[in-house]
């Protein structure tokens, strides 16, 4: 769960950065170095930001990454769909669903529904906070 919710926090990072740099193209290794991450991590979420329409690449000298979208429009709940989708819940649950017992053998079930009513939680207050607005709040501190 840690590591695809950092590839969102990077995701994030990343499209805010690029959004302080409009109509300039950055290279993953400038992304990189911002993020403080190494640039093929940068490489493989931007490429999914790519396939989800938030960025252009172009590629050779001079190429990198432009956003493709107005900052105002994305909201990080897109983004969140786009590389993240599902992560609140963990890889593993307790209990047993063979188990005879009432706790062991229903427990996955009902913790599902509770990660997926969080993840709709979750997603919805995402959706009130844009690119745009995450660069706003940097620049007030």
């Amino acid at each position: 769960m840690d590591q695809v919710n950092s590839e969102f926090t990077i995701a994030v990072h990343s499209l805010v950065f690029l959004a302080y740099l409009p109509e300039h193209m950055a290279s993953s290794d400038l992304i990189a170095e911002n993020v403080s991450t190494n640039s093929a991590r940068i490489r493989k979420i931007m490429s999914c930001l790519r396939k989800s329409g938030f960025v252009k690449t172009k590629e050779g000298i001079g190429g990198g990454y432009i956003l493709n979208r107005n900052p105002e429009e994305i909201t990080l709940a897109q983004v969140y769909r786009a590389v993240s989708c599902g992560t609140i819940k963990p890889s593993w649950c307790t209990g047993d669903p063979e188990q005879a017992c009432l706790v062991s053998s229903n427990i996955q079930v009902v913790m599902d529904q509770i990660f997926n009513d969080a993840e709709i939680y979750f997603e919805k207050y995402l959706d009130q906070i844009t690119i745009s607005s995450v660069l706003e709040k940097i620049k007030q501190c």
